[in-house]
């Protein structure tokens, strides 16, 4: 049974017999002795017996010193009879930027109360355990290693990336002095007990605790490089103070304390190549959480904590500073202890994500059971495996610019979920969002709901309420359940594997012109792969997206379609718009992209696009690399556009086989299209443009540099093409807009227009002219916050909110 699921006094008793006592135990014992003979700590000793045994080196003894030297920067192994260090007694290693294994092979554990150094790496193995003393002081300018576990030496010698750590002894490795390396890692391992009393610092690499029966150590650039495989129950404790660019306690099926102390006793601090990063890992223990966790990034910004154990415990005193705080555990109740840890990491601009997993029989449900109440933009995120629950009387209330999000079966699995509140979800002073996210054959009870009536949404978000409730979109049954119900909120659980749709699952398209969708689909940033439609028979309904239709009020937003590949062999279909993601849409898109292939056997009747078939709504901050082909009237994003395009870009192909035409962006633009782009090769048998087939609206702000290509049978005066549009301004001559470029080389067309009107010669740049900002006029934004931006090597530029992670 799980702790958080006990009666609070149970629950305390339970931890102070089982937890407390444990850990005071621990340390008890090995911080009054660690079963050190007195001959460990005789004053002037040093390490005896050393013997080289794989590698060379020498040794040589220097009074109340000892020098061993290494040639050059080779890895060692040195086997000695005893390795302990006197109060006023030094070790120095001059092994460059080597490696030195010291195996003890003795029966005294290793007492380092002198100076123990290195120019490189240094690993200290000793089965009968290693303590650092107070007057202790450990420096090495590559990676420390301090283990009870054992490894093997060809493995060492031969400087492998991943060595295995093994052994039996049951004793500890405690620092009670000062640990720091320069340029590497500070690793201390053992299988039974771990103990930091004093201060580690690893300002370039990781500092790591773990505790375990095998261990897998593995050099990484830019995460933890310790891998508990077998559990042995063991206990990692920090009192200490522990400084480096990434932390990790982990104690697998033991336990790990983090506990209290003045100031901020573990911090993370990252550098160029590692984010600030501490993880506190006991998969089926337990985590103890005491004062205050620090974690940031070289660049100022916001670290990461990551808090996983079966038991989850908070002391008065717990606070996370960072980006992100996320806590993992088969099943939780957010208890006051619990609720006064979130809120003092919340109101410091941590965002909060616990998540409840299910693991080891646990019901995976996860409840509020005491009000939570934070200023400013930080956000908590509720994600239960079952459940989501807050009990009545319960407030969870945010003043600031914070988000809440309650999602029940986090794992996307349809098991249920529901998220039902008896208690107060009050924004009424926030500018933040609120979601909740349930199954489709769950439930979905809001509680008492108090929004903010001044409340607008931000822009592209596509959000159309400052609360809202999703249901979950886990499978393809679900996606196409949706047809049941068109004006619902639908969200998108995981990533989706569509692929069936190929075989087993003929998928019909959500809605369509009578009968539109006109709710709310958002993606939540997740893909659907492989999703196929096709059709071969003339005498049924075509093949035109995953929405045959987005009416008025519908918003799809922040999804991708992966792999797609949507075909149809229907024949004069009257001008059918067909699409990845819609066949028709007069609603909003924002957000969203397809790749793979959308092609037609129709003849000019079709209207295909990469995206959508025909826009008259909004789509905005949305692209496509699919390629589009063979007949009709086509666009690398959008067939026809009769509706505004803001923001987005087309990269993939637009071919126009023996019966169509088209450009690659829009085939016909009759509306807006601004601040957008496309680089596809774009062909026709008799026109294509490199933006548009034809436009009769308002193009602004946007450029192509896609070749343009025409029936190289018929010669190179053939047909109707141009860099920009085959036809402008039919019938009405509407020029183009001033700021619209091409790439006259890449286009390989010197005219904007096939036909029409045409731009000054002089909007068609080089190559070289378009990866530079001064060759585009004023309108053009290549501020630090414009709208544009030219990445070092690009050439030519792309939209700002592209590099956004």
């Amino acid at each position: 049974m799980s702790h958080s699921k006990l009666p609070w006094p149970s629950r305390r008793a339970l931890r102070r017999q089982h937890w407390r006592g444990r850990i005071w135990l621990a340390v008890g014992i090995s911080l009054t002795g660690l079963s050190l003979t007195p001959v460990a700590f005789a004053a002037g000793r040093l390490p005896q017996g050393g013997t080289y045994t794989a590698g060379t080196g020498t040794i040589a003894n220097q009074g109340n010193a000892l020098l061993i030297t290494q040639p050059g920067s080779t890895r060692g192994v040195i086997d000695w009879s005893s390795f302990s260090i006197g109060r006023h007694n030094s070790v120095t290693f001059d092994n460059g930027t080597g490696a030195t294994l010291n195996r003890v092979t003795g029966g005294s554990p290793s007492a380092i109360f002198g100076r123990l150094s290195a120019t490189g790496s240094l690993y200290v193995i000793n089965p009968q355990g290693i303590v650092v003393g107070p007057s202790g002081v450990v420096s090495t300018g590559g990676r420390f290693v301090a283990s009870t576990l054992d490894v093997c030496n060809s493995a060492f010698m031969s400087g492998s990336s991943a060595l295995t750590l093994s052994g039996g002894s049951d004793a500890s490795v405690v620092n009670l002095g000062s640990i720091s390396s320069s340029g590497g890692d500070v690793l201390l391992i053992a299988r039974h007990v771990v103990i930091n009393a004093g201060t580690v610092a690893a300002p370039n690499g990781t500092a790591e605790l773990a505790a375990g029966g095998q261990v897998l150590l593995q050099d990484s650039a830019g995460s933890r490089q310790v891998f508990v495989q077998t559990g042995s129950q063991g206990t990692v404790v920090n009192k200490g103070l522990i400084n480096a660019a990434q932390v990790n306690l982990q104690a697998a099926d033991g336990n790990v304390y983090a506990l209290a102390g003045g100031g901020t006793r573990i911090r993370a601090t990252g550098t160029a190549s590692r984010d600030g990063h501490v993880w506190l890992v006991a998969d089926t223990g337990g985590v103890e959480q005491l004062g205050k966790i620090a974690a940031g990034n070289a660049d100022g910004s916001g670290g990461t904590v990551d808090t996983q154990a079966a038991q989850l415990t908070f002391g008065r005193h717990t606070v996370v500073d960072a980006g992100q705080w996320n806590l993992l555990t088969p099943a939780f109740t957010i208890d006051d202890a619990a609720a006064h840890a979130l809120h003092r990491s919340l109101n410091d601009g941590t965002s909060v994500n616990v998540t409840t997993t299910g693991a080891n029989g646990a019901t995976g449900d996860l409840g509020v059971a005491s009000s939570l109440r934070w200023s400013g933009p930080a956000s908590l995120t509720l994600a239960a495996y079952r459940h989501v629950s807050v009990t009545s009387g319960t407030t969870i209330a945010n003043d600031g610019t914070g988000n809440l999000t309650l999602r029940a079966d986090a794992s996307g699995i349809d098991n249920g979920g529901s998220v039902t509140s008896d208690g107060t979800i009050d924004w009424s002073k926030s500018t933040g969002i609120v979601s909740a996210l349930y199954d489709m054959n769950g439930n979905y009870n809001p509680g008492t709901i108090v929004a903010n009536s001044a409340w607008t949404a931000a822009p592209y978000s596509g959000l159309i309420a400052q609360v809202t409730g999703y249901k979950l979109v886990n499978s393809v049954g679900d996606l196409q359940n949706i047809a049941l119900d068109l004006g619902g909120a639908y969200a998108l659980g995981k990533d989706l594997d569509a692929s069936a749709t190929d075989t087993s699952f003929a998928f019909s398209s959500l809605g369509n012109a009578t009968t539109p969708f006109s709710g709310q689909f958002d993606g939540m940033r997740h893909v659907i792969d492989r999703f196929t439609q096709f059709d071969q028979s003339s005498t049924e309904q075509p093949a035109m997206g995953l929405f045959g239709a987005i009416g008025p009020t519908g918003v799809v937003r922040n999804v991708g379609m992966t792999n797609a590949r949507v075909v149809t062999n229907f024949y004069f279909p009257s001008g059918l718009p067909l699409g990845i993601l819609a066949g028709g849409n007069h609603g909003l898109i924002t957000y969203a992209y397809t790749t793979g292939g959308r092609g037609s056997g129709a003849f000019e009747g079709a209207v295909l696009g990469g995206l959508v078939g025909y826009n008259d709504g909004l789509i905005e901050r949305s692209w496509s690399s699919a390629f589009v082909g063979s007949a009709g009237l086509l666009g690398g994003l959008v067939g026809g556009n009769g509706g505004t395009i803001v923001q987005s870009y087309a990269t993939g192909t637009v071919s126009g086989g023996y019966h169509g035409s088209g450009g690659g962006l829009v085939g016909a633009n009759g509306g807006t299209i601004s601040q957008s782009y496309a680089t596809g090769q774009v062909s026709g048998p008799f026109s294509a443009g490199g933006l548009a087939q034809s436009n009769t609206g308002l193009i602004e702000q946007s450029f192509a540099s896609g070749e343009v290509l025409g029936p190289i049978l018929q010669g190179p005066d053939y047909g109707t093409y141009g860099g920009i549009v085959a036809y402008q301004g039919l019938p009405a001559g509407v020029p183009l807009a001033s700021n619209v470029y091409w790439d006259k080389e890449t286009t390989t067309r010197t005219k904007s227009s096939g036909y029409g009107a045409q731009l000054p010669a002089s909007n068609g740049l080089t190559t070289a002219q378009m990866s530079n900002p001064a060759s585009f006029d004023a309108s053009w934004d290549f501020s630090e916050t414009g709208t544009w931006v030219i990445p070092a090597g690009a050439t030519h530029p792309i939209l700002r909110w592209q590099l956004a992670p």
